[in-house]
């Protein structure tokens, strides 16, 4: 029988020094009552401190909302985790030296629970090679006093692999819509199902305690077992959150055609506006094919879902999200992860199982940062730390992949017209530059496997030939040397076949979607 108890009882059951890990995409799975709990509790007896923190993706609302509780000196020593852009206060105090803090690729993170819940040694896989998370590079280390090495390169069969070892849990803080007496959990108005159920094995075959947040309480043997996602001889606690405390996203209350209870209308999603992340999303479009199995990262890429809808060829394809949703139409902005209407939903470590594995035929990620390797950085930005979240796994796994993302930044100003691109006013920041920061892609392993790269922006797409970006498109209207070259600060190889964009994705009226897609 789970004993229901308030945030400020969870917290006080923390102790000192402890490995706290907690679920969560947003504010999707976060127990927020918990968090706040957990810092009032800290701000005003002092514990618990000097915790450790594990979660695999972006939790918060990129405001105060999720971990950006945990944000203050004294609670947290060590983080591990992929992604911090959620919690901008949680964020600042990495980049200040104010704790440890390992950055890891959050498909690895999610899949290291399960490992640990079976006693398994650890995770051995090919993610991370290459990158900032190789230990040969920087192993995922981010601020100075971060200094223990916690992956390692192993050879295996003649392989090279990266290990992340597996390490014991304490507490678990996850979340559910409804849980009865005995603990049983539900996650029906959940929009993702995450990595609650192996956060919840890890954690009690650790010899920890498990407390989980809900909106109620049903009588104990009244829920259906196929609705129980978390069995009750997983939970040690209940914590009934108040209704603020329990939003299904970043930007939702509840949205039921999230979390698959009703089919909502799509017809009403509004289109794009005519410009050049319209264009940019159209271009990488062109890539897709009948029946593609895509992927789409934040920003600029989740706007090639909106344009296969306009386009009507959202039957030709399914979408994804890493968070676990398959088909339906990928949300965007504070919705982002989940998806209207999905065909399914699975648990976000089995959905890195199959994207791992190389299920993903396409996938559009965004393009901060690019070098003449084709490397790509989007984790850090002089000491602004972003994290990689999914990128790695997702880059390194994709059988098709593109960068997409503007030329320049900081004050670009275009104009579509005509069929043709104008480029009012130059960015000042350049994207293309001699050496990334620090790489969250490598241009170099990619190039080893021979995997397909595209780089897309508005103005000319780049494709990674032997190791080396390679100019093969402009668009109309375009200088090669006053808007390319002289925009970068390398100089690419260019194509012998150099080609002019398609004018038909600088039109107001395109249309030629479904047509592409139906002769592939």
């Amino acid at each position: 029988m789970a004993k229901i108890i308030s945030a400020r009882e969870a917290a006080k059951l923390i102790k000192d020094e402890s490995t706290v890990v907690a679920s969560g995409f947003g504010l999707a799975c976060w127990p927020e009552e918990i968090g706040i709990g957990i810092k009032e509790n800290y701000l005003e007896e002092g514990h618990p401190k000097n915790i450790t923190l594990m979660h695999s993706t972006a939790i918060g609302n990129r405001k105060t909302k999720g971990i950006g509780h945990f944000a203050h000196e004294g609670l947290v020593k060590r983080w591990i985790g992929a992604i911090t852009i959620a919690a901008p206060e949680f964020a600042s105090m990495i980049e200040q030296n104010k704790l440890e803090a390992y950055n890891l690729p959050q498909g690895v993170i999610a899949q290291l629970y399960r490992e640990i819940a079976s006693g398994r040694p650890g995770v051995i896989t090919k993610v991370g090679l290459g990158t900032y998370v190789d230990p040969r590079i920087e192993g995922g280390k981010l601020s100075p006093r971060t200094v223990e090495d916690i992956v390692k390169v192993v050879d295996f069969e003649g392989e090279e692999w990266l290990f992340y070892k597996s390490f014991p849990l304490d507490v678990a803080i996850i979340r559910g819509t409804i849980a009865d007496e005995a603990g049983n959990l539900t996650m029906s108005k959940e929009g993702l199902l995450m990595e609650v159920l192996p956060i919840a094995q890890a954690v009690k075959n650790s010899g920890g305690i498990v407390i989980a947040q809900v909106e109620g309480i049903a009588s104990e043997n009244t829920i259906h077992p196929k609705d129980v996602k978390v069995p009750g001889i997983l939970i040690d606690y209940l914590v009934v959150s108040k209704p603020e405390n329990h939003f299904q996203t970043e930007a939702t209350k509840y949205n039921p055609g999230f979390s698959g209870e009703l089919k909502v209308p799509v017809k009403n999603i509004a289109s794009l506006p005519m410009d050049e992340r319209k264009v940019i999303a159209r271009r990488a479009a062109m890539e897709l094919e009948s029946n593609t199995i895509l992927n789409l990262g934040v920003g600029i890429p989740a706007n090639v879902g909106s344009v296969v809808v306009e386009e009507d060829a959202k039957d030709l394809v399914t979408f994804t999200t890493e968070a676990g949703t398959i088909g339906g139409i990928p949300a965007g902005g504070g919705d982002f992860g989940h998806a209207y209407n999905p065909q399914a939903l699975i648990d976000h470590h089995a959905q890195f199982d199959f994207y791992d594995g190389g299920g993903i035929d396409l996938s559009v990620l965004g393009l901060a940062q690019t070098d003449e390797s084709g490397n790509i950085n989007v984790s850090k930005f002089g000491t602004r730390v972003n994290g990689c979240g999914g990128f790695i796994n997702i880059s390194q796994s994709a059988k098709k992949l593109i960068f997409a993302g503007t030329f320049t930044a900081g004050g670009l100003k275009l104009k579509v017209e005509d069929g043709k691109l104008i480029i009012e006013n130059e960015g000042k920041h350049k994207k293309f530059i001699k050496n990334v920061q620090q790489i969250t892609f490598s241009g170099k392993y990619a190039s080893s496997v021979d995997q397909y790269v595209l780089y897309i922006t508005e103005r000319a797409v780049f494709k990674l030939i032997d190791g080396k970006m390679t100019l093969i498109e402009i668009a109309p209207g375009v200088d090669l040397e006053k808007d390319i070259l002289a925009q970068m600060d390398f100089v690419p190889a260019i194509s012998k076949d150099l080609k002019v964009m398609d004018a038909g994705i600088f039109s107001e009226n395109w249309g030629q979607l479904k047509s592409i897609l139906e002769k592939k």
